[in-house]
């Protein structure tokens, strides 16, 4: 998988401004795949970061970037644990939610609307997307905005930036490891 896809992909997980990113890329060879994401996974996880496939088609991958710390802390807002608990899935520890989003997205056709705990959306958001049935929001971006319009719109324009940002960086440097924020 070129680097770049990662990249613009998932320039605001890299910069710490965003929890995780989803996106798919080509499905070629499934066994070359998977070393592939384990040689990157040797660069992120030091750094707090990893990268799991979430779903196989013949046709692409869908996976996740995400920050290790930050999704732990996402999943411990009151609200979070609340929708993931009505969902019965298993609040013991964020990769066993991971695990079950997974299996989920694996053995259902629709999309799972909590997905967006899992990016860094705040729960509001979620909730009123579950609550509405995607209907009514107050305005559309990265996702469908519920409640604080001002802090989407900001948040936003940082991603957008960042992405352009890091791209700029990547074909200056060509190297992600040097593009990643450190947890602290």
């Amino acid at each position: 998988m070129p680097e770049e896809i990662l990249v613009y992909q998932c320039s605001p997980t890299m910069a710490g401004i965003k929890t995780g990113n989803l996106f798919t890329a080509p499905n070629e060879d499934k066994e070359r795949f998977t070393r592939e994401i384990r040689e990157i996974n040797r660069v992120l996880v030091p750094k707090g970061l990893r990268l799991v496939p979430l779903k196989y088609t013949a046709k692409y991958v869908l996976l996740y970037m995400y920050r290790i710390e930050d999704l732990k802390n996402d999943l411990n807002n009151s609200v979070a644990r609340s929708i993931l608990a009505e969902m019965d899935y298993p609040l013991i520890s964020s990769d066993l939610c991971v695990a079950e989003l997974a299996k989920r997205l694996k053995f259902n056709d629709s999309f799972p609307h909590e997905i967006g705990l899992f990016l860094g959306y705040p729960p509001e958001d979620v909730a009123g997307f579950i609550v509405n049935k995607g209907k009514g929001e107050k305005m559309t971006g990265v996702w469908k905005v519920y409640c604080n319009e001002e802090a989407a719109k900001n948040k936003f324009d940082s991603f957008k930036k960042c992405r352009g940002a890091y791209l700029k960086a990547y074909h200056c440097d060509r190297s992600i490891d040097r593009l990643i924020v450190s947890c602290s």
